[in-house]
């Protein structure tokens, strides 16, 4: 008996051509098959249209949801489908009478995905000359049309299409495939007639370019060192030419640099994958990147160093990554546990009735003396970057690459590093009680010396909270 092939069919504003699609699918030759048209909340005719047609042919199945993009549109119909194989058909384009069959016949153990040759339709005619398959080139570039066939259980091993806005979430979906192991077969048949309209996604997408380069490096890294010898590059094509000047350092075991869920996005990013934390420091320009490079230590390398010699005032270090080019820091990573801190300094701030409050900046007090007793400076001892627990009997830094270690600090480099903690007079004056009772200093004194120099930053922006 002939495998079940599931046709998909993602409809969204698309009543103009939905008949054509639907057509050329049922005139196939291979049976048995069934249409999903998930209709993705269109807002033209495009589902009545589509009931309508389903009701004269039982094959065809219209379901609907919210408008939630493509992607979805597709993981949610092969999710209701019941084939062996899957076919995803655009509902302005067509296919050919016989491609599902010969699509079928060529399947084999050693083959993933089976696509054909392409002619394009609307704005622009003519074949759409589609390069030779190569992991190496799709590695580069997709080369693999939407229209292809593919196992129903693979899609459900590689966790379907990328729902995130990609753009190009087919070429993801290929890789993804072909990092199951296998290749890509291309029939010799004009299979599929994909249509141009005069705004199409394929346009989008290039305007796009680094979303998308940066996304299929976030979620493929290791397809693209295997068969690019380290990331796509934005130009591409030189990206395997630019990789043979490419090194990389790492000390620790740890793999997921770019996985996981990103808590913070500007300069820096900061993700949290399975318990550990991982800081993605910015790309430094090219003076910095030399200097990083070929003398200094880069911030992830500081930040893991400086980790381990903190033992117990920060969270636990587990590995540090660098990617250098031509001699040049281009890539830094640094990860850490995550701190079972809850809470940062910030959230002491203009909230008096915090419980156990008057606590806990006793502790973040008595926790600064001893970083300052230990010759320990953190150039950027802010309320993001002092975390604590429940009842302030577990305090921790982070944010370690501007720390400096000294013998012996001086008593005015110790008292000015309060200054960005910007909060009020009196929280101030039980921090310097805590203060300086560990360091045997006048209570009064500190806390003078504190409120007097606040942070000129905080000053000059009104935003002190004296």
């Amino acid at each position: 008996m002939k495998p079940l092939v599931s046709v998909i069919v993602p409809l969204y504003n698309a009543s103009a051509y939905i008949v054509e699609a639907l057509d050329s699918v049922l005139s196939s030759t291979y049976r048995p098959i069934e249409v999903i048209v998930m209709n993705d909340g269109s807002t033209d005719d495009s589902l009545r249209v589509a009931e309508t047609y389903a009701k004269e042919h039982k094959e065809v199945k219209v379901l609907s949801q919210a408008n939630a993009g493509v992607s979805a549109a597709r993981n949610h119909a092969i999710q209701a489908s019941k084939g062996t194989y899957i076919l995803p058909v655009d509902a302005d384009d067509k296919i050919s009478d016989t491609f599902i069959e010969h699509a079928v016949e060529a399947m084999r153990e050693e083959v993933r995905v089976v696509g054909c040759r392409a002619e394009f339709i609307g704005v622009r005619t003519g074949e759409w000359k589609l390069p030779t398959f190569s992991h190496a080139l799709l590695a580069r570039k997709n080369m693999i049309p939407i229209t292809s066939l593919f196992r129903k259980a693979d899609w459900q091993q590689v966790g379907g299409f990328c729902e995130q806005e990609i753009y190009r979430e087919d070429w993801s979906f290929w890789i993804s495939l072909m990092e199951l192991g296998g290749t890509y077969v291309q029939l010799d048949e004009i299979g599929l007639y994909y249509r141009v309209l005069p705004v199409s996604r394929r346009k989008m997408a290039k305007a796009q370019k680094r979303v998308i380069v940066d996304a299929i490096n976030r979620l493929h890294p290791q397809y693209m060192e295997r068969h690019l010898g380290g990331p796509l590059h934005y130009h591409r094509s030189w990206s395997k030419f630019l990789n043979r000047f490419r090194s990389v350092r790492q000390v620790g075991t740890f793999d997921d640099w770019q996985e996981g869920e990103v808590l913070f996005a500007r300069r820096n990013t900061i993700r949290l994958t399975e318990g550990v934390v991982v800081k993605q420091f910015a790309v430094p320009g090219f003076w910095k990147g030399l200097w990083y490079g070929l003398f200094g230590k880069s911030k992830a390398r500081r930040s893991y160093e400086y980790a381990i010699r903190m033992e117990g005032l920060t969270p636990k270090p587990i590995a540090f990554r660098e990617v250098r080019v031509c001699g040049l820091l281009r890539e830094s990573w640094y990860a850490c546990e995550l701190s079972a801190c809850k809470h940062t300094f910030n959230d002491l701030i203009g909230a008096p009735d915090f419980p156990k409050r008057k606590a806990i900046l006793e502790a973040i007090g008595r926790f600064t003396a001893t970083l300052h007793q230990q010759g320990i400076l953190h150039r950027d001892y802010s309320g993001g970057n002092i975390l604590f627990n429940e009842d302030g009997s577990k305090i921790e830094v982070i944010d370690l690459n501007r720390i400096r270690f000294y013998n012996k600090l001086s008593r005015t480099q110790r008292l000015l590093n309060f200054e960005r903690l910007n909060i009020d007079r009196e929280a101030l004056r039980v921090l310097a009680s805590a203060y300086a009772q560990q360091m045997h200093e006048d209570a009064n004194d500190d806390a003078v010396f504190i409120i007097a120099h606040r942070w000129y930053k905080h000053i000059k922006q009104g935003k002190t909270n004296l």
